[in-house]
């Protein structure tokens, strides 16, 4: 678990977390993550996968990812649940699905639990829509 960033300055966590992807014939496959947490998209996490071809970010809600560490959630293109990995150890699944394709992995859910406790370091959970730059939002909807 990596973290790149003093969370208290920069209001960003990053942390490397290997999660484990399952192909469509059942075999497993590690596959190197970073999970980002920025201030600034208070509601929004993203996991970045770094694959040979390049970095594929998907982001979604940091809800969905804390309430998927003890309750199945999600509907449509994110789904999160907890789960018993392999060894018996507890993971958290996440399923992930496009036009281009599904995907399902797991981490372990001590590496998830602690990066979404870092995330709440930065801004409290209920708290987001104090962090939120709506007059920065505005100001990007309008030079398009």
């Amino acid at each position: 678990m990596a973290s790149r960033y003093d969370r208290r300055v920069t209001g960003i966590v990053e942390q490397d977390i290997t999660m484990r992807c399952v192909d469509s014939l059942g075999r497993g496959h590690e596959l190197d993550t970073v999970f980002s947490y920025r201030q600034s998209d208070p509601f929004a996490v993203t996991i970045t996968f770094m694959t040979p071809e390049g970095e594929l970010p998907w982001t979604f809600s940091r809800d969905l990812l804390t309430r998927g560490l003890t309750d199945p959630v999600g509907e449509g293109d994110v789904r999160v649940a907890p789960s018993i990995g392999e060894q018996g150890k507890a993971v958290v699944i996440i399923e992930l699905s496009s036009p281009d394709g599904h995907l399902v992995t797991q981490a372990r859910s001590q590496d998830i639990r602690h990066f979404v406790t870092q995330s709440t370091v930065v801004v409290p959970e209920g708290e987001e829509s104090h962090y939120l730059r709506i007059d920065d939002m505005i100001s990007q909807l309008l030079a398009v």
